[in-house]
């Protein structure tokens, strides 16, 4: 019981940290929990770029090492900072009240941040960041207006701007070229940044399909388990009908 309520407290900053644009349109991402590759590159990106600031204290380094196929040696000397042992919960040295006294208010832990948004939300939102001068940390978010943290990505994805651009509407039935209007309040690049565009939409999928695994390491256990479980009732359903039918024969 002890443990049920820290997990909701816990996840309450997630709460919050994930209010606002439910009325913006959410790119589809699709999570594939089997692609090994992806969700050990979503990790080493949420490692050197999210965990400064963000934590995962409900999850182990070495069950992640484990789930991932990531040898142990390799993500400690990768993956891990400090003097943190392999087997240590996945939190951050920033103190909260540090943390508070910096930013306003504590980063959430992300533990649990893709079973309460979704891939979907949090694909969109972390391609979202666009200037804005207006703001404490020169930034705002066309899915979560008004956001309270940095771009961190910016490195890798560009000075993306909010404003007048060309957007596809269609295509000409005769030549198949595209057809194009100008619309306002549409991100663009202004500087481009480490990756191109469709580097970047991989990266951010990455690190998506990695929070959506953290939300629930278990999840493809209780698929594979689910498949199992249909097998057996299918299986019992054959002597339940043959037991019911002898049963049922002398009474009619």
């Amino acid at each position: 019981m002890k443990k049920l309520i820290a997990i909701v407290f816990a996840i309450m900053p997630v709460f919050a940290f994930a209010a606002g644009g439910s009325n913006v349109h959410l790119d589809d991402m699709r999570v594939d929990l089997e692609d090994k590759a992806s969700l050990q590159r979503g990790a080493q990106v949420f490692a050197n770029y999210c965990m400064g600031c963000h934590s995962t204290k409900f999850a182990r380094y070495n069950r992640v090492a484990k789930d991932l196929g990531i040898p142990e040696d390799l993500m400690s000397e990768n993956l891990i900072f400090a003097e943190t042992k392999i087997g240590n919960l996945m939190e951050i040295a920033m103190r909260p009240e540090d943390s508070k006294k910096w930013f306003g208010a504590t980063p959430p832990d992300l533990t649990l941040v893709g079973r309460v948004r979704g891939a979907d939300w949090l694909y969109t939102y972390l391609r979202s960041f666009y200037a804005d001068a207006s703001r404490p940390y020169g930034v705002n978010n066309t899915v979560f207006k008004d956001v309270g943290m940095p771009h961190v990505l910016e490195g890798l994805q560009g000075k993306q701007v909010k404003g007048t651009a060309p957007v596809v509407v269609g295509f000409d039935p005769l030549t198949g070229q595209e057809l194009t209007e100008d619309q306002d309040g549409v991100l663009f690049l202004e500087e481009a940044g480490q990756l191109n565009q469709k580097e970047f939409d991989v990266a951010v999928a990455d690190l998506t399909n990695f929070l959506v695994y953290m939300a629930e390491p278990m999840a493809l256990e209780r698929q594979n388990m689910g498949y199992w479980v249909l097998l057996f009732l299918v299986i019992l359903f054959i002597p339940v009908y043959y037991l019911n039918r002898e049963y049922w024969r002398d009474i009619h």
